[in-house]
This record gives structure tokens, sequence and C-alpha cells, in this order.
């Protein structure tokens, strides 16, 4: 309760303390004065929420209705394969991972065996001894390539954040420099620089605070036709102790291949790391902060809806072929053919959010889909960091569905016990989700909105998904 007492005293000491530090008393700034003016509107805007869901974006229309024949013709998420590629997998290719051990082990055995391609895509890789061996089994995979063939099919591509992945002496890049300059026409490390940090602000802000202004955030790590999907970054923590969330998708060459492309496009708008420690940008590409921003940015749109564009056309003619030809084989049949997979029974859409780039199709399908949440549904969302925005906010006060809210307490967030202003940013997020609640009860709606606190000695948490159950649709399956 201390930190919500606090209020404006606390954020004015916080912002007293930053002299110099432009970027991150910018963000708090912001922060808190969307706190205050939230909590000074939030009388009078509470009997709006009830038409939040009529105030939001309308559904995206299916283009074609519902196909029975289809496994997937019953469910009614169908809309979303508008936006981006549907992919249909057996469930028993899907499997989760519950720690960031086994999420580590398993990595360092795929790129051991990897034969062909080892793409990843994280914010940042550390600079630890675990990150090593990481590093280390890349290396040796490499080798083996080249021992096998004269020349390798094995192929490495490494995407991170450039503001996060130069931060200090010993970084992401020097990590990489040696894979680099021993395996030149086999690894590729592209380093994301944001459009928006440029000019004055980029010499002005220093290092740590220009990460506020963006960053590369994908976090996907593929082997072959193997994929994780996870929220976990590529350092020691995250393999340790740093609670995250990891889904297996395993001989998936269709995802694996749209991950792939998605990986190569924002790496080919991103500055290219050479073996003597400089950058450049592939040729003819706009640079990200001395070319025209405008002119960057659309270029950027337009390579990575490429690949959206290009796999939902694929992954629809896929599914045409699959479902809706006049030779439709049996299943014994393809499996005397060769071609045997398992009847999908899991449907996967990758969502995608590039802002700079004027994507928002996560945004898009997630106020959708809480717009559409019914009486009925269960809604359990997990967030390392309690700041929804204004939209959500809404939509979760405004519409009739069970929200179940995961977050992490201050003693497991991974700023607690940091040095200097970075040690309060915990106490904010309490101030934040204490204002939430405050308007849940002020609502009356305690029994349909609950948030818990994840906490576990030793230990931090940063799992951050959404996941809606809808019991109607089950019972229709059912009938």
């Amino acid at each position: 309760m201390a930190a919500a007492a606090a209020g404006p005293v606390f954020w004015r000491r916080l912002l007293g303390l930053l002299p110099g530090r432009p970027g991150l008393a910018a963000l708090l700034g912001r922060l808190s004065d969307r706190l205050h003016r939230n909590r000074d509107r939030r009388s009078r805007r509470s009997p709006w929420l009830l038409l939040a869901p009529l105030l939001s974006p309308p559904v995206p229309q299916i283009t074609s209705p519902p196909c029975c024949l289809c496994p997937e013709g019953v469910h009614r998420f169908q809309w979303i394969r508008n936006l981006v590629p549907e992919f249909g997998v057996s469930s028993s290719h899907v499997k989760v991972l519950s720690s960031p051990a086994e999420f580590f082990e398993l990595m360092k055995v795929q790129i051991k065996t990897a034969k062909r391609r080892v793409v990843m895509a994280s914010l940042y890789l550390g600079t630890g001894p675990l990150e090593q061996e990481l590093v280390d089994c890349i290396e040796s995979s490499l080798e083996r390539s080249l021992q096998a063939n004269f020349s390798s099919d094995l192929k490495v591509s490494i995407l991170l954040d450039f503001t996060r992945g130069s931060r200090g002496r010993k970084n992401s890049r020097t990590m990489l420099l040696p894979l680099l300059r021993r395996f030149p026409e086999q690894v590729r490390v592209s380093l994301f620089h944001t459009p928006n940090l440029r000019g004055l602000l980029r010499l002005l802000i220093p290092e740590r605070f220009n990460e506020t202004i963006g960053l590369q955030h994908i976090k996907v790590y593929l082997f072959d036709n193997n994929v994780i999907l996870s929220g976990a970054n590529l350092s020691d923590s995250y393999f340790t102790n740093r609670q995250d969330r990891y889904v297996f998708l395993q001989d998936c060459p269709e995802i694996a291949d749209f991950f792939t492309e998605l990986v190569n496009a924002v790496g080919d708008v991103s500055l290219q790391l050479q073996g003597d420690d400089t950058v450049q940008m592939v040729e003819g590409m706009v640079h990200p902060y001395k070319g025209d921003q405008t002119a960057y940015c659309e270029a950027a749109n337009k390579r990575v809806m490429d690949v959206i564009n290009t796999a939902r056309t694929r992954q629809q003619l896929l599914h045409a072929q699959t479902f809706h030809s006049d030779s439709l084989l049996t299943q014994e049949d393809a499996a005397a053919a060769g071609d045997w997979r398992p009847v999908p029974d899991t449907w996967i859409y990758p969502l995608i959010q590039m802002k700079p780039f004027e994507i928002k199709i996560d945004e898009i399908v997630t106020e959708t889909l809480l717009t559409e949440a019914e009486r009925d549904a269960k809604i359990y969302l997990t967030t390392g960091y309690f700041n929804l925005t204004q939209a959500y906010m809404d939509l979760v006060l405004g519409t009739r569905a069970e929200y179940h809210i995961l977050l992490a307490s201050p003693e497991v967030n991974g700023f607690f016990g940091a040095k200097g202003v970075a040690g309060a940013i915990p106490a904010a997020y309490v101030h934040i989700e204490r204002q939430f609640y405050s308007e849940v009860c002020s609502l009356g709606q305690q029994d349909r909105v609950q948030l818990q606190e994840y906490w576990r000695s030793g230990w931090t948490f940063h799992a951050k998904d959404v996941l809606l159950l809808v019991f109607r649709m089950f019972q229709d399956q059912k009938r």
C-alpha cells in the first residue's frame, strides 16, 4: 500500500534522480502522467466501460464460410487466417517445456544435431559461461559440418537488438565475433536498430537508457524443422532461475520455413555485424538512423509483409490441396506413398507486432479476442511487467469474460534489488497493479477479474501469454 500512497511524491523523487538520463526520465515521466491521468479520470469513465466492446475494432471478416470438411471447420478463430498464415499441426508434435534448464539443454541438443540451419532471434546474447557454452555448441556443429562436406550445408543466422547487444565492452557482439571470423560464409549476425533512435537523441542518450526508445524483441529458436517459441532471451538467468514459457514444435517444416524467412527479412533491414566488429547495411537498403526514416520504415514494412502475405497464400493453397482436392488420399494411401502425417488438430497463428513499420497484427488480434470474449469464456493472462494499455484495460473491465491475471511479485521482478533508479521499477509496477485492482473493486468485479502474484525464492518471472478458453466452442464440438 505504501507505493500507492506515495503517488506523485514517489514519481517526482524518481525523476529528480535522473540528471543526464533523458531516456529513462522520459519513460518514467510518461508512465507517471498516465497513472495520474487515469486515476483522475477513473470516476468519470467507469460508466462508459460497458460500451468498450462496441467502441473496439470490428472482428475481421472471414472471407469464406467455415468448411465442414476440414478438421478446423468448427473452430471460431478462422478469421485470423486473413491476417497471418495458418499452420495446422498434430498436437503430438507440440511439447510445452517447464523449466529454464530444460530449455537450455534442449537448445544445446538441437544445435548439435542440426544439419541444415540454426536460426536464433533474441533481444541479446549474454556473456557468461553458459552463453559461451551455447556459442561453443554452434562452433562444434559448424566444424563437423565442414568436415563432412567440402562446401557445408549448415547455415547459422542470429538476429539481436543493436543497442542491447552492444552494451558494455564485452557484449553479444564480442561473443559472436569468433564465429563470424572463422565461418564467414556460414554465419550471419544481424543487429536491428530502431529507426526512432537517431540524430541528436542517439548522441545524447547513454547506454542502457537508449534501449527505452525501441528494441528488437522476437524470441524464436529453430533448428532444421524444429522450432522453440519463447519469451526467453539467450542469457544465463533464462537458463537457470528465470521462469518463462517455452513451446517446442517438432518436425514442423512449414512453420520453420516461415520463421526463417521472417528472421531473414528483419535481418535484411538490420545492421550486419562484420568480423572486425564494424557494422554495415545490406546493399541497397535504407540505413535505419542515417537514412530517411519514412523511406526506411516503408521498405521494412514491405519486406516483412511480403513474408507474411507469401506464407499466408502458401498455407491457403496447402489447405485447399489437403482438404479440397478431387484426389484426396486416405491416411493409409498417404502412408504407403511415404507422405503420411497425423491429421492436424492444433492451429498456430504467428502474430507480428512492429509498430515503427505500421505492422500491428498482434494488437488487432488481441483486441478482437478480448472484445469477443463472452460470459462463458475464461482468459488467463500472464506477464512479468503489469502495465496494460488503456484499450486493454477498458476491454478487461468492460467485457463479461472471467479473467485470471498472473504477474510477478515485486521480489521476482528482474529489477528487484537493482542499484539506482532501476531498483524502484518493481514499486512502479506495484503502483500500477494497485490502481488497476482498485478500479476492479470500485466496479464490483472482484469475482470476475482476479490477480495473482508469482513468487518463488531465488527466482524471477518473465512469462508473457494470453490463453483464451471458450467453453461454448467445445460444447458445440461435442454435439
